[in-house]
């Protein structure tokens, strides 16, 4: 059995920037145990195999895996599958707007996509509203020491550390400086014991502004035990960052919208766009976007 699959760059419009991405076409026939085999042979953060949707009104029923496990949803295997099923059903020759509806183990994502020329952009909407979770957070001193900072870099006035679940739950924690950002380095075993008290594989570093004026915080995650030391684009986790400015700046009602920068201390600099709406005092619906491009193309055989 021979399976097309493509390789995309996820959350932004260069190639070798981004977040990598392994999608496989047409894994109907393939059992778990063989999906969980060809993720660790592609060794990307994550792959995502499509099959033919349970609801013909959808376009296709979705299962992502890292490495050495499944997940039940991903934000950039979402944007990067979303757009190579548009770009392959419309022609890139003109612009065009469409959605696509995927299933993924969490629940339904409904995803809007559009080309207007340049690198396709899509727009999902997260399949869990996320929440604070309440828990016994460790102190500022033990957070700055397993990053090799200094108490005075972490937790700046009006922020606080903060734990937030929505289908995955994430660690985060506010840097006083984007100078004290880029000098954080997970120190192990410290960082995994923090990381697995709390039940999350990831923590999400942020401080203010970005490269780009319009960027509203600069952002890291650090996840040893999920797909690397660090991840360059994590669109769940930029999901739930939503509850966490929620419930630190207390959002005002309607819609917000945030600028993100991540993996630009690693070298693959990318760009997300986090909105979050909020109706009578709550978070109501949290939506990720950015753009995609192909890299490599092949068939694999089974």
């Amino acid at each position: 059995m021979q399976l097309k699959f493509h390789t995309l760059d996820v959350f932004t419009s260069r190639r070798f920037g981004g977040n990598p991405l392994g999608v496989v076409l047409g894994a109907d026939a393939l059992t778990t145990a063989q999906m969980q085999t060809i993720a660790r042979e592609f060794n990307l953060a994550e792959t995502i195999f499509v099959s033919a949707p349970k609801d013909p009104k959808n376009t296709a029923s979705v299962r992502i895996f890292f490495p050495t496990a499944e997940i039940p949803f991903a934000g950039h295997p979402t944007v990067g599958c979303a757009i190579l099923l548009a770009e392959t059903l419309n022609d890139l020759g003109q612009a065009f707007a469409t959605e696509v509806r995927l299933e993924e183990v969490a629940g339904l994502v409904p995803v809007t996509v559009r080309n207007s020329g340049g690198a396709t952009w899509a727009q999902f909407t997260a399949p869990v509203v996320p929440q604070p979770v309440l828990a016994t957070l460790p102190s500022i001193e033990a957070v700055a020491s397993a990053l090799r900072l200094q108490a005075s870099d972490i937790c700046y006035p009006g922020q606080d550390l903060g734990l937030h679940e929505g289908g995955p739950r994430f660690f985060y924690v506010p840097i006083a400086s984007r100078d004290a950002l880029s000098r954080a380095q997970a120190r192990e075993p410290e960082w995994s014991v923090i990381l697995n008290r709390l039940g999350t594989v990831g923590g999400y570093l942020y401080a203010k502004g970005g490269d780009d004026p319009a960027t509203a915080y600069r952002t890291r995650m650090f996840n040893p035990a999920g797909e690397g030391a660090e991840d360059p684009a994590t669109g769940s986790a930029a999901a739930l960052f939503a509850s966490h400015l929620h419930k630190t700046l207390r959002l005002a009602d309607g819609t917000h919208a945030f600028r993100l920068e991540q993996g630009y201390e690693m070298g693959r600099p990318s760009d997300l766009d986090m909105e979050a709406e909020v109706i009578s005092g709550k978070l109501v619906a949290v939506r990720v976007a950015g753009r995609a491009v192909r890299v490599m193309e092949g068939y694999m055989s089974i």
